[in-house]
């Protein structure tokens, strides 16, 4: 099999990790996180090495709760998103910044730890089996010459339908995609306030109500890159950096946006591999429940063993 890493983002886990933190409390019978269900998956797809995106202070509890335990089975390395790891001449910019810089900084902490194609997932979403299995034939299957002979950098993206990705406790902010012909990937909008209603979903944007169908395609953060993505990352932090004004000092550099805006200069094919599958995480406190009742029934169905590892 061919060699491809998943990469899960975990610094934003929270300062109180292990104290009650919504993302690592446990939803399967054994005391299982939803982390050791994606890391499942992807394993059983084909992925053969692991990447935890954390915090530094965070590393012993981590470990001590599921790092220590993964490493066993699978190659695990770690990459640490610091909020002081930007270069020199931006330093001033860290006054009155408390947290990271966002997902695109906390994938470029990984630049010198991966070294074959990766996908990249939220360490407290569940995505099912799909998205891993279809993720992996794409990052395995293109071929060095391809990607020579392209102008642009090929990438791919799990898309999910809305209606699965929706929480029964109260709104969420997703990315609404336009996909094109050969499912490639148009544009990405953040939405907020969505929640659904009798046969649709509403939401806002721009300040203003608007009406969504419920199979509109989604991006849950779920993204497969090749490695040339790290030079893109790099160049693109500084350039966020220098325009980065005072008023702006909790703006996040985001995948999302950075992807979005390669889609608007040409410089990105985004391919969309679609997922049927139900995403679930745990959003609000209330839907802790719904995700422990959703691993109990798939581990009934046979999707799981009722121990894992």
């Amino acid at each position: 099999m061919k060699d491809a890493t998943l990469v899960i983002m975990a610094a934003g886990i929270g300062s109180r990790f292990g104290g009650g933190i919504k993302q690592l409390e446990s939803v399967g019978p054994n005391g299982e996180i939803i982390m050791d269900y994606s890391i499942y998956d992807a394993m059983e797809a084909g992925f053969n090495k692991v990447v935890f995106v954390i915090r530094k202070s965070l590393e012993k509890d981590f470990k001590d709760i599921i790092g220590n335990r993964i490493e066993k089975i699978v190659n695990v390395v770690y990459a640490y998103q610091e909020l002081d790891d930007i270069p020199k001449e931006f330093e001033t910019k860290l006054l009155n910044r408390k947290k990271p810089w966002g997902t695109g900084q906390a994938i470029l902490a990984c630049k010198d730890v991966v070294n074959e194609p990766f996908l990249v997932i939220n360490a407290d979403d569940y995505y099912g089996k799909e998205a891993y299995h279809k993720a992996y034939e794409y990052l395995t299957s293109m071929s060095n010459k391809d990607m020579l002979l392209s102008k642009s950098m090929d990438m791919c993206m799990v898309g999910f339908v809305l209606k699965n990705t929706l929480s029964k406790n109260g709104t969420v902010t997703i990315g609404i995609c336009e996909v094109g012909e050969n499912h490639m990937l148009k544009n990405i909008e953040e939405t907020y306030e969505i929640e659904e209603k009798d046969g649709y979903a509403t939401a806002v944007r721009e300040g203003k109500k608007v009406i969504l169908p419920l199979d509109s395609p989604v991006s849950m953060n779920m993204w497969g890159l090749p490695m040339d993505f790290f030079d893109v990352l790099e160049e693109g932090f500084v350039q966020f950096l220098k325009e980065l004004e005072e008023e702006d000092i909790k703006k996040e550099y985001l995948l999302p946006q950075i992807i979005g805006q390669m889609l608007r200069e040409g410089e990105a094919n985004v391919h969309v591999l679609s997922s049927s599958d139900n995403w679930f995480g745990v959003t609000y406190k209330e839907d802790k429940d719904t995700v422990v009742e959703e691993i109990r029934s798939l581990i009934s169905s046979g999707m799981y063993p009722e121990t894992l590892y």
